[in-house]
């Protein structure tokens, strides 16, 4: 299976929870107007997008539609990939230049931390880089016993300490035993909790110093592991460990098993935070780096191909045109009767949706 096959099979039950809603209500239209992007905007909501980056989502269409002068509802969807694309663009590359260098790797119980340890290992080994592992998340039960088994699955050295030991001196040993083998890369588990945001950042803060200290200016990257199941949680896990942590990219994981998938959007748009990998399958070679265009066309199961037409051609509509308010007319005086002072004005019919906003029974 190649690289885009597998990213596009992980993303199938996102893609049915946003793609396949907004295509099946695009299709119910016949001309572009302000009700499609309002209904457009309700289903990204839906699907995990959050408010902030739907809104601006749909309002970089608007402005897409009204310059190129769109007026057929099925050219929306080549606009919403590229706009998706265009978004989720940004430094996604791993920053591991100098020998060796070095990968924090962070992020609370239960997302994929340690797996995504043994299979980033793996990788990296596979791209002919030597990797030392350091088991610095000491206060976990069993996340040494864990990373171990990865590190011999990933067949790459492991240095560990007992269980509560201090996590900055298993990084100073995992660092000597790094130059003094002539490693590459040294990834280390670090804080498995967000606790206390305190003992976070002092944790970190003595981790930081003392690859500062032992390896000036080499290339560090710190990755925080998101379950991509968790939905919006993962967006305010991201901000509070950006918040103690200084990350510099995401590792999305379980992205085949969740709808939720739309996370990574607002994690991207709201805090600036690059996707470096996503997980995509529980095989080693499941763990992906990111692409911004590969993502956004298997989220609308595109292949970088234009949607073809559904029905009949029809005689082409009027390009859209954001609404403007009108100045109403004046009103006729109507003549004085009984019957007239007596009358109220109609009531509009509250217009039909299809779709209800998120939250709504």
């Amino acid at each position: 299976m190649g690289f885009f096959e597998k990213i596009r099979e992980g993303l199938k039950k996102t893609r049915d929870n946003i793609s396949g809603q907004i295509t099946q209500m695009v299709n119910s239209f016949t001309k572009i107007d302000e009700e499609l992007f309002e209904e457009l905007e309700e289903l990204l909501v839906m699907g995990d997008v959050g408010v902030e980056t739907a809104g601006y989502i749909t309002g970089e269409l608007r402005e897409r539609v009204k310059q190129k002068g769109l007026s057929d509802p099925g050219l929306i969807m080549d606009e919403l990939r590229d706009t998706v694309a265009q978004m989720l663009k940004g430094d996604d590359t791993l920053h591991i230049s100098t020998k060796p260098s070095v990968i924090l790797v962070i992020g609370v119980n239960g997302v994929g931390k340690t797996t995504t340890i043994g299979k980033l290992a793996s990788r990296l080994k596979q791209e002919g880089k030597s990797v030392i592992l350091g088991a610095a998340d000491t206060f976990r039960a069993a996340a040494i016993e864990q990373l171990e088994v990865w590190a011999q699955r990933a067949g790459v050295p492991l240095i560990k300490h007992g269980e509560g030991a201090d996590p900055a001196a298993v990084v100073f040993d995992t660092i000597s035993a790094a130059k003094a083998r002539g490693c590459d890369v040294v990834i280390c588990d670090t804080a498995g909790r967000l606790h206390n945001k305190k003992n976070l950042m002092d944790e970190l803060s003595k981790i930081a110093r003392i690859i500062d200290r032992e390896l000036p200016g080499c290339d560090k990257e710190t990755l925080l592991v998101l379950d991509a199941a968790t939905g919006q949680n993962a967006v305010h896990q991201a901000r509070e460990f950006q918040s103690a942590a200084g990350i510099t990219g995401i590792v999305l994981t379980k992205l085949d098993g969740t709808p939720k998938g739309g996370v990574v959007l607002p994690i991207k748009r709201e805090l600036g935070l690059s996707v470096k990998f996503i997980g995509v399958g529980e095989q080693v070679d499941d763990l992906q780096p990111f692409d911004a265009e590969s993502f956004a066309a298997a989220l609308f199961d595109m292949e970088g191909r234009p949607l073809e037409p559904t029905e009949e051609p029809q005689e082409p509509a009027e390009a859209f045109q954001p609404e403007e308010p009108e100045e109403a007319p004046e009103p006729e005086e109507p003549e004085e009767t009984e019957e007239t002072e007596q009358s109220e004005e109609p009531q509009e019919p509250e217009k039909k949706r299809r779709f209800w906003p998120f939250g709504r029974g």
